[in-house]
């Protein structure tokens, strides 16, 4: 099936929709909680078409403001945190720009704006936050090391998001990590942010190992006491080095992610025509963001990219794993909860949390945002802890 031929109850959102819907999120909902209700009424009120480029400049302007502001009280020694706070604002600002994935030119621009407000941002960090950077294969690789205060060698985690929550991303878990006494690793899977290689690249999974290897060379955490924690299309390689790093790996986290069922076309047509409701624009923004992961653009070229992908294709389901928790909601609409039990049906015993009436990555109405992150990270330092 070509995008071209979608189903005729195919359709995204309107730009009076996505309007609503965003300001339903906005100051609240992952992962627009960080955005100032004022900023998000004064983009939407701006917005004529919901082109990318447009979405993209609207945000920008907003971002470029904050930064403007924060370079010039930085040279009149304004407050760390007062600092920290405007290029935040710069940063989220210039991520909804980029949102959900730079899939246009106006887009790249975004990313990369965020990218340098992050850096400026991240001078004020507390936790003090240390870019990383080691050679691959002729690229490099790019991650972002906290440590907790005053542990010594603290064991560490190894974590990354999906298609559209990238490394900068990811400062609320790294705070629940850091809390539990473990430093917090952050990358980009592939595909996606700095990581140079592409999801379904044969050197994919070699960007992990590559971090695996790098760790122990420190002296300042314990780098072989690691637990991995993948989110949404980033899930599966989570529980992917949970079998071929079982030796490296002491817990993997499968946390809304994929690992059989997910890259069937049963299930990837609907999630890319009428499916994908929790994605802001609709489903064709998720094969939009997916698809550049993968380096594909319409749903059978994604087909048959992702389908030798799959675990249980690989020959891995019933060889020993490292201990392996899934985690997602019962009704996500972007990957199927039946490859938790597919894992579970498999190899050796493995842990799971299903939310019963839980979204995407177990995301449930009233419940409290932060009961998940922390079931997860407690799990991973019981792991490692053994």
């Amino acid at each position: 099936m070509n995008v071209q031929d979608q189903p005729k109850g195919t359709r995204e959102r309107t730009l009076d929709e996505v309007k609503a819907e965003f300001m339903r999120r906005a100051g609240k909902l992952n992962p627009f909680e960080d955005i100032k209700r004022e900023d998000a009424e004064k983009v939407m009120a701006a917005l004529k078409s919901l082109d990318k480029d447009h979405w993209a400049d609207e945000w920008c302007k907003i971002g470029l403001i904050y930064e403007a502001k924060a370079d010039a009280l930085a040279k009149t020694d304004g407050s760390r945190e007062h600092l920290r706070e405007l290029y935040m604002h710069a940063f989220d600002a210039c991520r909804v720009g980029r949102y959900p994935s730079p899939v246009s030119p106006g887009k790249v621009a975004a990313y990369h704006y965020s990218l340098r407000m992050f850096s400026k941002a991240a001078k004020f960090f507390d936790p003090p936050l240390e870019v990383v950077e080691i050679p691959f294969e002729g690229k490099k690789l790019v991650g972002y090391l906290q440590k907790p205060p005053g542990v010594t060698k603290p064991p560490v985690v190894l974590h990354w998001g999906g298609v559209d929550g990238w490394k900068e991303d990811r400062l609320k878990l790294a705070a629940e990590i850091m809390k539990q006494g473990m430093a917090s690793f952050t990358i980009d899977m592939p595909g996606s942010g700095e990581n140079p290689v592409l999801y379904g690249d044969p050197a994919a999974e070699r960007t992990y190992l590559a971090w695996l290897d790098y760790l122990p060379t420190r002296s300042d955490v314990e780098g072989r006491k690691v637990g991995v924690w993948g989110g949404s299309f980033g899930g599966y390689w989570a529980a992917r080095l949970a079998f071929t790093a079982a030796d490296r790996v002491k817990g993997a986290v499968f946390h809304g992610g994929n690992v059989h069922y997910g890259f069937q076309k049963e299930w990837l047509v609907p999630a890319f025509t009428t499916g994908g409701a929790t994605y802001l624009f609709g489903a064709q923004s998720l094969l939009d963001a997916r698809g550049r992961a993968m380096g594909v653009k319409t749903v059978d070229e994604f087909l048959e990219a992702v389908a030798p992908l799959s675990l249980k294709t690989m020959g891995l389901l019933d060889t020993p794993s490292a201990p392996l928790l899934g985690v997602n909601g019962k009704l996500d609409d972007q990957a199927p909860v039946a490859d938790i039990y597919l894992l579970l049906e498999h190899g050796n015993p493995k842990s799971a949390r299903v939310y019963p009436e839980g979204q995407h990555m177990g995301r449930t109405p009233g419940q409290d945002p932060h009961e998940i992150a922390t079931t997860i990270v407690t799990w991973l330092k019981d792991q490692i802890a053994r």
